[in-house]
């Protein structure tokens, strides 16, 4: 039975992970790259949990503003001398007693704290929202940031391959000129040199290109390897001259969400030192009770019966003794319906307290609220001026980036043509194999470097685009 339910365990809890493992039988593209991200990333979570905390405390200091009422109930074994709370008598024996009641209370004013604080909270919610949108931004720029990052490495993979099947041509042909006699053995040698060489920086690429998607996954939060797709990337020639630093900088502060959350974090200081003025004010609040209970000490006498003997109980005056009978009480608990009815309380009540002196706790969290207005201000200020930097840094990475790219395009289309004569030469033997690998060395440099610009200026217009509200797309 045991196996049994172990193995159904098993099954349920591989069903679910079945159920929550991503799909990555298909390449995925950069948006869902994102979204998954986004989605399942660990600090997105926190924050959103945090933005969670946010909403219970708001909800609670809406609740402030209302009257708490609680019952209560007790049942109560004493033994031993005492006042019985409902007789007001001495009881020397086990006494059961029971207690029942209910009450409230209502803060009428209290410096408008209640109030402040329900706007206090509210902003906090609005400036966790705007950090919980800015922890996925973070995310989808480091997202966008290694995909890139993979086509480029994919790409390098490609080249790579392609000058090794070029290599391996060539040294099958100079072998065969090695072998007919043309050649001396020396150049074989230089070209299986160059093949080695080349294998090498292929090896390289791939393990780079193997830890960008390592770099990917983790970002994912995937265990399994992944596949993306490779988009059309086409380069723009030319950056929008109409718009400048200043402008992007001007769209950015209206939408990025670290702005955003600065500045309801201002309005909640604000309301913070509002709410320790509150102390300086006197506070109103008015409660009341409705209770009843019962004691077994309570009794009823049910008859009165003479005993027939009688009790000195002192002397008068003249010296004579006076003499009273004495009775038998016959006497029952007073039933606990009756009880309830006879021991019913009530009790309203108007409390005023004035602060008069709190040992500088009110002065304290005043200045320390004075304080946290200036912070929060200094870091609006902060997140304005590296907004600022980012933006004009990003412009300017973009137009260098335009720049190398246009510059290193010219410079491949001039080693390619180089190159051609440079191969043409070598083939009917006119220059050695050093100066053909040299020739080739340059090239393929060029040709990576090429790739690394364009890479680089589509990521930098990417980002110019974001600053600009746009969704990073490929």
């Amino acid at each position: 039975m045991k196996s049994v339910f172990l193995l159904l365990v098993f099954i349920f809890s591989s069903a679910i992970a079945f159920a929550q493992s991503p799909d990555v039988s298909q390449p995925w593209n950069l948006q869902q790259c994102i979204e998954y991200a986004i989605t399942h990333n660990i600090q997105v979570k926190q924050s959103e949990l945090n933005l969670e905390l946010q909403k219970d405390q708001y909800t609670q200091s809406k609740g402030n503003i209302l009257p708490s009422i609680n019952a209560n109930a007790s049942h109560t074994l004493n033994a031993g001398r005492r006042i019985d709370p409902f007789t007001n008598t001495f009881a020397n024996n086990t006494v059961v007693s029971d207690n029942f009641s209910i009450s409230g209370s209502l803060t009428l004013f209290s410096g408008f704290q209640n109030y402040n604080t329900i706007l206090q909270n509210n902003y906090n919610i609005i400036a966790g929202k705007y950090d919980v949108d800015k922890m996925r931004n973070d995310i989808s720029l480091n997202v966008a940031t290694v995909y890139l990052q993979i086509l480029f490495n994919k790409e390098l993979v490609t080249n790579a391959q392609a000058q090794v099947d070029i290599t391996k041509q060539q040294v099958e042909r100079i072998k065969k000129q090695v072998d007919a006699g043309v050649l001396a053995k020396g150049s074989l040698y230089d070209i299986q040199a160059q093949l080695a060489s080349e294998e090498l920086n292929m090896v390289n690429a791939q393990n780079q290109l193997d830890i960008s998607y390592l770099t990917l996954s983790q970002l994912l939060e995937i265990n399994a390897p992944i596949e993306i797709v490779k988009p059309d990337l086409n380069v723009p020639q030319n950056i929008n001259m109409n718009l400048n630093p200043i402008q992007i900088f001007n769209t950015a502060v209206t939408l990025m969400p670290e702005i955003k959350s600065n500045e309801y974090k201002i309005l909640s200081a604000q309301k913070g030192l509002k709410i320790s003025y509150s102390g300086l004010y006197p506070s109103l609040t008015v409660s009341g009770s409705y209770g009843t209970g019962f004691s077994g000490a309570s009794k009823d006498i049910l008859s009165i019966t003479p005993t027939g003997s009688f009790d000195t109980t002192g002397i008068t005056t003249g010296g004579d003794y006076v003499v009273v009978p004495t009775f038998d009480y016959k006497t029952q608990t007073t039933p606990f319906s009756k009880q309830l009815d006879q021991n019913l309380n009530k009790s309203i009540g108007v409390f005023l307290t004035v602060p008069l002196f709190n040992r500088f706790q009110n002065k304290t969290n005043i200045s320390r609220s004075r304080i946290n207005v200036l912070n929060a201000q200094l870091s609006l200020d902060l997140a304005k001026n590296q907004l600022q930097k980012s933006v004009q840094q990003a412009y300017a990475d973009a137009f260098a980036a335009l720049n190398k790219y246009n510059a290193t395009l010219k410079t491949v289309s001039a080693m390619e043509e180089s190159f051609k004569y440079t191969e043409q030469r070598y083939n009917v033997n006119m220059i050695s194999t050093f100066n053909y690998n040299d020739a080739k060395n340059k090239l393929n440099k060029t040709k990576s470097d090429l790739l690394q610009a364009k890479f680089d200026y589509i990521f930098k217009m990417k980002i110019l685009d974001f600053y600009m509200g746009k969704p990073l797309t490929l």
